[in-house]
């Protein structure tokens, strides 16, 4: 059973979804009956595939097939499914029917709220969350960053303004690259690094490379008040693009790029990174605070559910 739940939970982490279905199924054709653990695996796999009619169908058949009650983890699965499928009244629905929801699902939906730019329900959501954990910063930074892609800047004043009341500080995007068995750490933006100079000249062809196959930033996740020009050099300098640029120019052509993010990987820097692939012809794997993306050949292997 362990065997079979890693292979399927990889699949799913990885974004091989029709993979995961098809080791659920053979498992269970070899007389292998699943337990909470792989309901959890082949859920998340359904939820990173977009699949929302086969993660209801084996919802449901774990009390009914297999007499499994539904747990935090599996309730987790759905809504995450229903959020990224953009149906968050489903969702908001599905976790309103728990006993006892806990902060961490509700932020589940609460970032949704954000991709989905719904305003009304990221509130509902949030006093839900900070009911059960007033001190929850992700939820705090979560909701601040929805009033900011609204332009609502007062209302970005005054949760910032509870969070330091608080005593809350947010821990900043950092993403982390091996090379030559060496882990190097970048933070958005941030000139320590002792190749600071040549990394940012290497993003600099970077760009003008991307801008010809047709690259437009997209601003819209860039949290601050400041102009559009200030808002593509704040993108331009994302920490999972200063990894990507030092792993480039760090190891042998063709060598696989494999960066790890803190948090969810932006929506530009999601599109950016398919060109990256592209142009330079390499495969770049960047594990975020989801899920693994593959980048190969202009394409991403999330096929654009994160």
């Amino acid at each position: 059973m362990v065997s079979w739940t890693a292979m399927i939970m990889g699949c799913a982490l990885h974004g091989y979804a029709e993979d995961a279905i098809s080791l659920f199924e053979q498992m269970k054709l070899e007389g292998i009956r699943p337990n909470h653990v792989a309901i959890t695996a082949i859920l998340t796999a359904c939820s990173h595939a977009g699949m929302i009619d086969e993660g209801r169908r084996y919802f449901d058949r774990m009390t009914e097939e297999y007499g499994i009650r539904p747990g935090l983890e599996h309730y987790a699965a759905m809504a995450d499914l229903y959020s990224r499928k953009g149906k968050l009244n489903d969702a908001y629905q599905l976790i309103s029917t728990m006993t006892t929801p806990t902060g961490t699902i509700w932020s589940l939906l609460l970032s949704a709220c954000r991709v989905h730019k719904n305003v009304d329900l990221a509130e509902k959501v949030a006093s839900k969350i900070f009911e059960v954990d007033p001190e929850n910063i992700g939820a705090r930074v979560l909701l601040s960053n929805i009033y900011a892609n609204e332009g609502r800047w007062k209302e970005v004043a005054k949760v910032r303004m509870t969070m330091r009341n608080m005593g809350i500080r947010k821990n900043p995007a950092c993403s982390w690259i091996e090379v030559k068995n060496k882990i190097h750490t970048f933070i958005a933006d941030d000139k320590s690094h002792p190749l600071h100079d040549e990394i940012n000249n290497a993003l600099c062809e970077l760009q003008e490379k991307m801008e010809l196959a047709g690259y437009v930033a997209d601003t819209s996740e860039v949290l601050h008040d400041v102009d559009d020009e200030q808002k593509k050099y704040l993108l331009y300098g994302h920490s999972e693009r200063r990894a990507i640029a030092f792993g480039i120019m760090s190891t042998p052509a063709g060598t696989t790029i494999r960066v790890i993010k803190n948090i969810r990987i932006c929506v530009d820097c999601h599109t950016a990174i398919k060109l990256i692939s592209k142009i330079v012809g390499r495969e770049i794997v960047v594990r975020d605070n989801s899920r693994f993306h593959h980048f190969r050949d202009g394409e991403c292997s999330c096929g654009e559910y994160w």
